[in-house]
Parts: structure tokens; C-alpha cells; sequence
């Protein structure tokens, strides 16, 4: 289910807790029954009372359906909407949320080795827990800074499958030989920061393990915008106003649209979701690190901030 597709609806944030060193958890409530269920991986679009909209990773419990955890590092020099929570006093206060929306599936496996590096560890929570209730083997490698910055550690570091990695006192842990242990039935789950991603992919290549391997960034390094942000030109078609607009060699399809019609964004670097989009007619040209292989080659969805056209004319569902 697309961004587009799904309604904000309001919540009661219940709770604010400090769970490390610049990570807060918020759990917010319905305000009657059940809130919609949620598989391992999934996030949240939050709205901010600034009009922010923003994502994050839910790490409740999935089987309780009472409330929704997200846990938020603060960023000092991000984009303005983690030192909003922080700053801002939300318990008590209504708050509109949409989703949940899950581009990080845990898929069926035999075991599973989960790598998380600091705020990472939010969505390998639930995951976690589904491999505890599925009672598949699994590993996971938590990594931070100092055990002081590391969120949740409490709930995870005397589990006889978790290795707390604490960088300053042990060093970076070596993924090439954490990867050479992995068994051919093993799926590999990691969040973190872009570098620690990035050389896990390479490890995994270097193995052989490529196809085993799912990643989830949790911060823009601009990447995908760079890769967008030039190339042949063409004509995109907005569904609902008729409107035929022409996207230049140096210019983004989303700096062209936004000028006729509103369209939610939030990182801009095609890595959330927000802006996905559905394709009516028309070859999109993917940038984002969101759609699988297969969902690009169907080309029924596009996230529009970092996406062009490898056809002369797109139609889009705006």
C-alpha cells in the first residue's frame, strides 16, 4: 500500500522516555480500540506540530496492538524534525500519524543474522521477537559509539544471541569475517549508518552473499538525489489535472510537479516512502533504495523525489 493510499489518522502520545544519550521513545496510543497491526520492519509517517512530516521505525511490541513505540535520535544538524521531538513537550498532545508502511519485510528463512549500528537497532526489535516466536535461529550484532548512546540495550545485551559491540572500547567489529561465518539458509537484516551499510554490502559481495543481504538506511547521504539530479528530458502528465509538464536534463521530476500539485516528501533522497507514487502509464527510472528488484521491473510505484523516466512521457497518479 502506497504513502497516497493511506489516510493520517490522530493519536495520543502517551509517554516520553529518555532510553540513551540523545534517543527518546514516544508510545502513543488510539483513542479507542486497536491501532492497525504492523509486521517486523515497519515505520510510521509522523506530522509534527511544525507540519514536519517525518519517519520512523516502529519498535513495539507488534502482537500488542494498544500502542505504537518509535524511538528518535537527536540530530543537531539533521533536518529539523528530531530536535522537534525532543524539544517539543508531546505527551498528552494529539498527534497524526499514517501508516504503518513496511519496505523492510522480514522474510521467511532459516536463521538469521541481524546487524544493527545506533539508532539502527529500532526495526531489528520486532524482528527480533518474530524470530524468538517463529523459534528461528538468529544472531544479532548490535554496534554503537558507548554503551551509554546505545537505545534498548537493557532488552537485548544477556540475550545468548546478541553481541554488543561498544566501538570505542573494542573498535569497529569486522564485518568481512562476520560475514564469512553466514550459512547459505541465513538472511542478512542491517540498519545503520550509510558507511556501516556500505561495507557490509561490499563484505557481502566479496562472500558471495549479495541476494542474502537487506538493508535499511535511516539517514540521507544524498546519494540518490546526486544520481537524479540530471539526465534526458521528458514530459510527465499529472492524472488529475491533466497537466503536461517537462522535466529538463538538470532538472528533478519533483522540483517540476511541486510547482502544480502538492506532493508529500519528507528525506528527498528517495530512502522513506512518503513521496511514492503510483505510475499509470510510462518506463519510470528508479534511484531510490526502497523498491526490490522486482517492484522496479513491475514499475507500478515510483518514489518521485529522486525518480526520472526512461520513457519520452510518464502519467502519474497526482
Amino acid at each position: 500500500m502506497t504513502g497516497e493510499e493511506q489516510e493520517f489518522f490522530e493519536v495520543t502520545v502517551r509517554q516520553a522516555k529518555l532510553e540513551a544519550d540523545g534517543v527518546v521513545s514516544l508510545e502513543m496510543v488510539p483513542g479507542s480500540g486497536l491501532l492497525p497491526p504492523y509486521e517486523p520492519g515497519s515505520h510510521l509517517d509522523i506530522e509534527l506540530p511544525s507540519g514536519l512530516i517525518r519517519q520512523y521505525s516502529l519498535c513495539s511490541p507488534p502482537a500488542d496492538r494498544s500502542f505504537y513505540r518509535i524511538a528518535v535520535l537527536r540530530e543537531p544538524h539533521g533536518r529539523g524534525g528530531s530536535e522537534e521531538i525532543h524539544e517539543t513537550a508531546l505527551v498528552g498532545k494529539r498527534v497524526r500519524i499514517r501508516g504503518p508502511r513496511n519496505h523492510f519485510p522480514l522474510e521467511p528463512a532459516a536463521r538469521y543474522l541481524f546487524i544493527a549500528g545506533g539508532i539502527g537497532i529500532t526495526p531489528m526489535l520486532a524482528m527480533v521477537v518474530a524470530a524468538e516466536r517463529e523459534k528461528s535461529p538468529y544472531e544479532l550484532v548490535y554496534v554503537g559509539r558507548a554503551l551509554e548512546t546505545m537505545a534498548f540495550r537493557e532488552k537485548l545485551a544477556n540475550g545468548p544471541h546478541v553481541k554488543v559491540v561498544v566501538s570505542t572500547e573494542t573498535g569497529r567489529p569486522d564485518l568481512t569475517a562476520l560475514i564469512a561465518g553466514v550459512t547459505d539458509d541465513t538472511l542478512i537484516y542491517a540498519c545503520g549508518p550509510s558507511g556501516m551499510l556500505k561495507e557490509l554490502a561490499e563484505a557481502c559481495a566479496k562472500a558471495g552473499r549479495a541476494g542474502q543481504l537487506r538493508l535499511e538506511k535511516f539517514a540521507s547521504d544524498g546519494e540518490a538525489a546526486a544520481e537524479a539530479a540530471t539526465g534526458d528530458s521528458f514530459e510527465v502528465e499529472l492524472a488529475k489535472s491533466g497537466a503536461v509538464l517537462t522535466v529538463g536534463a538538470d532538472q528533478s521530476l519533483l522540483e517540476v510537479i511541486q510547482g502544480f500539485c502538492e506532493v508529500q516528501t519528507s528525506c528527498e533522497d528517495g530512502f522513506c516512502g512518503t513521496c511514492e507514487t503510483r505510475v499509470l502509464e510510462g518506463i519510470p527510472e528508479h534511484h531510490d533504495t526502497i523498491l526490490n528488484e522486482k517492484e522496479r521491473e513491475a514499475g507500478r510505484t515510483m518514489m518521485v523525489c529522486v525518480g526520472r523516466s526512461k520513457s519520452p512521457r510518464l502519467l502519474l497518479d497526482l
